[in-house]
């Protein structure tokens, strides 16, 4: 069983950054692929970005150049990077763990998800 926390969430003006942490126990971390999500209010969850267990990443296209996953498997620990934040990045913020190793987009493909950390960006 995969646990994961994430944390770095919070209130913050536009234009300033964010780094949010999500923290895995349980497993194998540096086999997985993981990925952020996010879903802002009235909003389906979408993908925001993705890293394979051997450092590609993936993003958004309209978060590209923003928006920055890394991992650190010694600390079984994904990061994502918010620069330039803008309201509309409101959103509560999960990652996910595919323990099969491969990264997507698509939410169904990961079989672990944190609970979630709200950034809200004010205007």
């Amino acid at each position: 069983q995969v646990r994961l926390v994430e944390s770095g969430g919070g209130l913050v003006q536009a234009g300033g950054s964010q780094r949010l942490s999500c923290a895995a126990s349980g497993g194998t971390f540096s086999s997985y692929a993981m990925g952020w999500f996010r879903q802002a209010p009235g909003k389906e969850r979408e993908f925001v970005a993705a890293i394979s267990w051997g450092g590609i990443t993936y993003y958004k296209d309209s978060v590209k150049g923003r928006f920055t996953i890394s991992r650190d498997n010694a600390k079984n620990t994904v990061y994502l990077q918010i620069n330039s934040l803008k309201p509309e990045d409101t959103a509560v913020y999960y990652c996910a763990a595919n323990t099969r190793g491969y990264y997507s987009d698509y939410a169904d493909r990961y079989n672990y998800w944190g609970q979630g950390t709200q950034v809200t960006v004010s205007s």
